[in-house]
């Protein structure tokens, strides 16, 4: 029998039951992460947004969301808990968010990442986003500056 270690991550749509969950994967990945009640309003009042979770064994490692406007996406966020970083997950999650923005008719994809994340700036460029500018000062917690990255899809 497979270990819970070995198997594939599932994907799947965000519910209100997983926000508990998210805020602590949250919490680990970002200085200033999301409250519950930002993930809360995001899955009951913005419509459009599209949020994923990945779990494997029924734990949830990971997660990632955009906004879908017009012709566009805007990722949001995507985070793998620290136990599971280093498996590509990732990749998983951002391809998906990537297949869904094509399917709802999106061209383009658009994210701000720290301009000290080289690792996500990484990811990014391997899913094809280039540098296309910087956001002065984006991030509250110390006054970072944001890479602004795009995607053609």
């Amino acid at each position: 029998m497979e270990s819970i270690e070995s198997m594939e991550p599932q994907i799947r749509k965000m519910t209100l039951q997983d926000v508990p969950a998210i805020c602590m994967i949250e919490r680990e990945a970002f200085a200033t992460p999301w409250s519950e009640e930002a993930f809360i309003h995001e899955l009951t009042q913005n419509h459009f947004a599209c949020y994923l979770v990945m779990e494997t064994g029924n734990q949830i490692v990971g997660y990632g969301g955009m906004w879908m406007v017009m012709n566009e996406a805007h990722i949001t966020n995507i985070a793998i808990t620290e136990a599971y970083r280093g498996r590509k997950w990732g990749e998983k999650l951002l391809d998906r968010l990537q297949q869904i923005a094509k399917d709802y008719g999106c061209s383009g994809m658009t994210l701000e990442v720290r301009v000290s994340n080289e690792i996500a700036q990484q990811l990014y460029r391997k899913f094809g986003f280039r540098e296309e500018g910087i956001r002065k000062r984006y991030y509250s917690d110390n006054q970072e500056d944001a890479l602004i990255m795009w995607a053609d899809l």
